[in-house]
């Protein structure tokens, strides 16, 4: 009799045995899971969070073993095959049919599982040789566990579409890069990241894709039966960047008057100043995803926004209409109101581009606010605009350390730390809903210093605060390091603009 070992369902089995053993050790490993009614309940918060990253790994691994499998059906499924086709043999029209019936998702997730399992499988050249998958950095993450099929799919997706563009050297660099920077981020940090790796890998094919987005820009407005005004439009990047940075501007005002959270001298706070989207009961601020994602670098005065302060009316308007509000507001300041409202005096569009990319027309450039990169061209062009600051990477011109001689940051510095931190360093809130904060409290001997600030939303700075997270600056970046009680192992997480900012190798 011989003994069969499947060597790759071994890391399958370790991982649900890590499962099992992290779900006892939450639970105290006092008793069996069974033996209580609730036993998630029963979980410490540190076990709750060791069984869910351990959950999830285990969910990679099968993602990765149902991608080889995918790929197998498809190709035993193949066109050319007809009717003796697997999947046609099994009553489907198509692989990806047979597997959406399978696992009951989607059509659409079963491709994605075919197009990774293609992606990341060994070929067979003419000779007869075996050869390396065609992304062999992907998959080797996905089978090693650390990479979601998403993930997967999204990275090849992008190296595939720029393949007969980009050198063939900066492909395999990028796809290195982008699997690396990969680990930690959702899916749709990600796709922060993937549109910047794909200005960076294919910059001749920027301009013409922002000119498409461009010669597709339009806003419909229509009153329907009922009386309402609507509106439908898709804008540009160029186009939309100053509407959406004035409107975060007027909203962000009107719910910091309402608490009482104005800063009138445009410095920033160091406190308790400041909102986010958790507070207000709105959505979270994933990446890319905010409802109302902001562009602003000034502080949001009060104006006439509200004069209402802690103990005051109780703002009842959702963020979609405060939006809505803000937007009617500035159309009375385009038809000649005298009273605009403060906020709009400090809100700036900030444009950011690398040196050479300004004096040489070539490269490319990002707007705060605005997660699609755009060509050089187009940065050059916004920069000539008086009410939008260009920001030269690399320049030192004005000093930005004040030391013990202020308390408040200067908007100058608040600029820098934008460049540096993207917004918040912890959760990625945009500039606009942020302020500055001293890594060392003022009143225990802090100073105004870059390397002593950080942009932070209210949320995660009370977060941060309250549960005793560590924070250390570098020339690497920011890194958030949570306690023990939160992580036992205390690894260290990337904060900052470079989180989602893609950084291929030097």
């Amino acid at each position: 009799m011989v003994e069969v070992t499947v060597t790759h369902l071994e890391p399958l089995v370790e991982a649900v045995q890590s499962v099992d053993a992290g779900w006892l050790s939450a639970l105290g490993g006092g008793f069996p899971s069974a033996v209580v009614d609730d036993d998630v309940e029963a979980m410490t918060d540190a076990g709750l969070l060791a069984v869910n990253e351990a959950l999830a790994g285990l969910g990679r691994r099968v993602q990765a073993l149902q991608a080889r499998i995918a790929h197998g059906i498809s190709r035993r499924s193949a066109r050319e095959l007809g009717a003796d086709g697997l999947a046609r043999k099994a009553g489907f029209r198509s692989a990806e049919k047979l597997i959406a019936a399978t696992t009951g998702g989607h059509v659409g997730d079963a491709k994605k599982l075919v197009q990774v399992g293609d992606a990341t499988a060994g070929r067979m050249t003419f000779s007869g040789e075996r050869a390396p998958a065609r992304h062999p950095h992907v998959a080797t993450a996905v089978e090693a566990g650390v990479l979601s099929v998403a993930c997967a799919g999204a990275i090849t997706t992008l190296l595939d579409r720029v393949a007969c563009r980009a050198d063939r050297a900066l492909l395999a660099q990028a796809e290195q890069t982008l699997v690396e920077q990969a680990v930690g981020l959702s899916l749709s940090e990600l796709q922060v990241v993937l549109r910047r790796a794909e200005a960076w890998l294919d910059p001749d094919g920027l301009e013409p894709k922002l000119e498409n987005l461009r010669d597709a820009r339009f806003l419909r407005i229509w009153e329907d039966q009922h009386g309402m005004i609507n509106l439908d439009g898709r804008l540009d990047p160029a186009t939309g960047a100053p509407i959406k940075a004035a409107i975060d501007a007027l909203v962000t005002a009107q719910i910091r008057a309402l608490r009482g959270h104005n800063h009138p001298d445009g410095d920033g706070a160091d406190g308790d100043g400041g909102w986010s989207w958790s507070d207000s009961g709105s959505p979270g601020t994933d990446a890319g995803d905010s409802p109302a994602a902001g562009a602003s670098t000034g502080d949001a005065g009060a104006g006439d926004a509200g004069a209402a302060g802690v103990g005051g009316p109780v703002e009842r308007r959702t963020i979609m209409q405060l939006q809505a509000d803000a937007l009617s507001a500035l159309a009375k300041i385009g038809l000649g109101s005298d009273n605009a409202p403060a906020p709009l005096a400090t809100t700036t569009v900030v444009v950011r581009i690398p040196l050479e990319a300004l004096t040489t027309g070539v490269g490319v450039a990002t707007i705060d606010g605005i997660t699609q990169p755009v060509d050089a061209g187009t940065a050059r062009r916004m920069a000539a605009d008086a009410e939008i600051i260009p920001i030269v990477l690399g320049s030192k011109s004005e000093v930005l350390d004040y030391g013990r001689s202020r308390r408040l940051f200067s908007k100058a510095q608040r600029i820098a730390l934008v460049e540096r931190d993207g917004g918040c360093a912890s959760c990625a809130a945009p500039p606009g809903m942020c302020e500055v904060h001293h890594l060392t409290w003022w009143s225990h001997g802090g100073r105004t210093d870059l390397d002593d600030g950080i942009l932070l939303c209210t949320s995660c700075h009370h977060t941060i605060h309250t549960h005793d997270w560590d924070i250390r600056i570098d020339h690497t970046g920011v890194w958030f390091t949570p306690p023990a009680h939160i992580d036992p192992t205390r690894t260290p997480r990337r904060g900052g603009r470079r989180r989602h900012d893609y950084q291929p190798a030097a």
